[in-house]
């Protein structure tokens, strides 16, 4: 059995099952009306900035234990702005080298209760490539814990049935 999807980002069909999930703005950012979100909030794809907090955009990697590669998550970090103007200084260069900077999760995720908020260690990328985000261990949360030790098939089916991309079981 083939199985397709169509993407989101691109509008094309893509063969096999997705393997990512991302969120358009940090939760709070996207909860204002569009008037307040216009007056308030400055943002890219990469970049958001409400009033005085600051948001980059990341990929929170969960590797997969039965399958090769890994879902990413396309979360929201928030950064202090000092961390944030530098990720600016270093946008188009490889800034893989630079030392992890804490943040918090901006987004809730569904699968993962209490996520929203987590503290987050965030380790910018080259200049092709989003930066990632660790959930730290001590946290004790089961987020942390699955991006440690992998997700199973039948969690990523859940996953799959949860955002949309397959129906129930």
């Amino acid at each position: 059995m083939t199985t397709s999807f169509l993407c989101g980002t691109c509008g094309e069909l893509h063969e096999g099952l997705p393997t990512d999930w991302a969120w358009k703005l940090p939760d709070e950012v996207w909860a204002l009306s569009t008037d307040e979100r216009d007056a308030r909030a400055k943002w890219t794809d990469d970049l958001c900035q409400l009033d005085e907090r600051y948001f980059i955009r990341c990929i929170l990697k969960v590797p997969f234990q039965e399958l090769e590669g890994y879902y990413g998550w396309g979360v929201w970090a928030e950064v202090a702005e000092k961390d944030f103007r530098r990720y600016l200084e270093l946008y188009s260069e490889d800034a893989s080298g630079e030392p992890p900077v804490p943040g918090t999760l901006a987004n809730a995720i569904s699968q993962y209760e209490a996520a929203l908020g987590l503290p987050v260690s965030v380790q910018f990328g080259d200049a092709t490539s989003r930066p990632s985000v660790h959930v730290p261990l001590s946290t004790g949360h089961m987020l942390a814990v699955v991006q440690a030790a992998g997700m199973s098939n039948a969690s990523y089916h859940d996953v799959l049935v949860s955002t949309g991309a397959l129906g129930g079981p």
